[in-house]
């Protein structure tokens, strides 16, 4: 059993500032200070500079994001739940719940909300709705997700004073409702060996969010064996599951899932809060680290790591997490800035009343999105490199095909290239059972290969930066001397290995626009729609332009538009053209049949990139 602190106490007997954690920043090493270190280190930073963001500007999100909700409550005689939640971007429609709750109960000067009346009468029209909805299913949960529960939950334990006994005991039997079959599932897999798909059968975020709902609904309803067993999972998430460089692999250790990271970030966030277990707050820096550097210039995580998807939007969840620290307050200052009052989801509207409930005040220290220059390396292959306008990630990242899942995406992708006002030109998204759309593909034997056996990174900040991906025919060298402001060039380099192969090809990922005119050095004019576009190297004559950018291409190039990559929640190629994305491929000649083993320099392809 877990003690009253539901943490280790062997945790608690480490002597005050000193337990340390290695992390790279900008290439130093930075110390890690116990809790009560820590706040001492605050408290001295006094002429460090403090956000003139935060946590104001949540206020202001939540107060303009609830105006919605109550607009189109009043509109309605009888509010329906499956009606708000039919509305675009409302799905989460239960999450909304804690913004007016956090409007009412939290006190700050920057929220002009704090007691107001009409903000728990909202409140309390959306709790009586939901228990009004999860009444109706009596013996199936409400919720399709434990998010939902779990912002309900939060509401509850900020509004208990105000509910009156029997609206208490009505929300409380509607979440524990939720949370039971969460428990008898979670004793089942607390001790399996990794928290992990192939393991827990889940996603480890869920099994996180699990975790989280069962601590804090133990708390609220004194139920320590709830409390305790979710204490436990989470301690163990920040202990020992969390990847040294800063991530929560979903269906492996080898490599991160950049979206669904923040949703395991934000619940190991969330046990911060109630246990104040270092190992904890060692997690939650080691992954402050990790999204920093891992994050465009737009705001969007980087795509090219991830083995579950393929774009993400900007994330609300767990800024609270990175407010811990200097940097990490200058981080969830600049996500907060890609968000608008007048376009919430109710997901987000939710996260962000999280994270203004948790954020923790502090100095702001720049990020690397505030620097002209920065690199960063995992212990992976996997690294990232900004310099002026390009940003520009590298993977080999090598991991077995989840072929049973279709929420898994083969790692197939390796590279992808950032401009701060093009926005993405190359991506390097997996994709599935699509090696047309991998780097590099290569048919043997009567099978299509299209993902590395071998690989390795090596950057540089003198002479450039260097990818190796080895295949079972050849190997690559992809080399990326220093950009400047106006180019930026890919030179791959292959080496044959053994009888060549009858076919293989390098791809790249062009993320054209639809609607947006294509131009070729050979005269080539043509608007992206839906229709098929099939170019060879005559009909491109050397370059391709398109949406601000100029690609010289190999002679030997061509283009396809549009291809359509994996919908991992539909198991089908997307269908909207906005997702869609054009692929300039080159034939590899890797050698005469017969001839050495080992032939370097088969082959060299480039590729130069010029904005307008």
């Amino acid at each position: 059993m877990i003690e009253k602190s539901f943490f280790p106490t062997a945790l608690l007997d480490a002597p005050a500032c000193q337990r340390r954690v290695n992390t790279k920043y900008f290439g130093r090493s930075q110390l890690m200070l116990a809790p009560v270190c820590w706040i001492l280190l605050q408290l001295t930073l006094t002429t460090a500079a403090w956000s003139k963001q935060l946590p104001a500007q949540y206020f202001r999100l939540l107060e303009a994001g609830i105006a919605q909700v109550g607009k189109q409550m009043d509109t309605q005689p009888a509010p329906n739940l499956e009606a708000l939640s039919a509305r675009p971007g409302w799905k989460r429609f239960p999450q909304s719940i804690l913004a007016a709750a956090v409007l009412y109960a939290k006190q700050h000067p920057a929220n002009a909300h704090y007691r107001d009346p009409k903000m728990l009468s909202l409140a309390i029209g959306i709790g009586d709705l939901l228990a009004t909805e999860c009444e109706k299913n009596h013996s199936e949960t409400c919720f399709e997700e434990e998010w939902d529960a779990h912002m309900w939950l939060e509401a509850y334990r900020l509004l208990a004073p105000e509910l009156g006994e029997e609206r208490r005991r009505r929300w409380r039997r509607s979440i524990e409702a939720e949370v039971a079959p969460l428990v008898s599932d979670a004793m089942k897999r607390q001790d399996f060996p990794w928290y992990n798909t192939p393991y827990i059968g889940t996603s480890p975020n869920h099994f996180a969010s699990w975790a989280a709902l069962m601590l804090l609904s133990g708390r609220v309803f004194g139920n320590k064996d709830w409390e305790n067993l979710g204490a436990r999972i989470l301690h163990r998430f920040a202990a020992e599951e969390q990847a040294p460089d800063g991530y929560w692999g979903e269906h492996s250790r080898s490599g991160p899932t950049t979206g669904y990271n923040h949703i395991t970030f934000t619940q190991v966030a969330f046990y911060w809060e109630y246990s104040k277990d270092p190992a904890a707050l060692e997690a939650l820096r080691r992954a402050t680290d990790f999204h920093e550097h891992f994050t465009y210039p737009d705001g969007a995580p980087v795509e090219t790591i991830n083995d579950r998807n393929r774009y993400w939007r900007v994330d609300s969840w767990g800024h609270f997490g990175f407010s811990h620290f200097p940097d990490g307050r200058r981080y969830a200052e600049f996500l907060t800035g890609f968000f608008h009052g007048d376009d919430l989801t109710m997901d987000d509207l939710g996260r962000l009343a999280q994270d203004a409930l948790y954020y923790h005040e502090g100095p702001t220290e720049p990020i690397p999105q505030d620097q002209p220059h920065y690199s960063y390396q995992m212990s992976v292959p996997a690294g990232i490199r900004k310099t002026g306008p390009w940003v520009v990630c590298l993977s080999g990242l090598i991991s077995t095909q989840a072929v049973n899942s279709r929420f898994y995406l083969d790692r197939q992708g390796n590279l992808s290239v950032f401009h701060n006002k093009l926005g993405l030109i190359v991506t390097g998204a997996g994709s599935k059972r699509q090696p047309d759309l991998a780097t590099f593909f290569e048919k043997l034997q009567g099978q299509t290969f299209h993902m590395p056996i071998s690989s390795r990174l090596q950057m540089s900040d003198n002479s450039g930066d260097r990818l190796s991906l080895a295949y079972n025919t050849f190997f690559t060298d992809l080399y990326i001397p220093r950009p400047s402001e106006d180019h930026l060039q890919l030179r791959f380099v292959m080496t044959g290995r053994g009888e060549p192969p009858p076919e293989a090809q390098l791809n790249l990922q062009l993320c054209l626009k639809a609607g947006e005119t294509l131009e070729t050095a050979a005269g080539r004019r043509i608007v992206l729609g839906t229709e098929r576009v099939e170019l060879g190297p005559d009909e491109l004559g050397g370059w391709i332009h398109h949406h601000g950018w100029r690609l010289k291409t190999d002679p030997m190039a061509q283009l396809t538009w549009p291809a359509y990559p994996h919908n991992p929640y539909a198991d089908a190629p997307e269908t909207a053209l906005e997702h869609a994305v054009g692929i300039v491929s080159v034939p590899l000649k890797l050698g005469a049949k017969g001839g050495k083993y080992i032939r370097p320099n088969a082959q060299e392809i480039s590729f130069t990139l010029t904005p307008d």
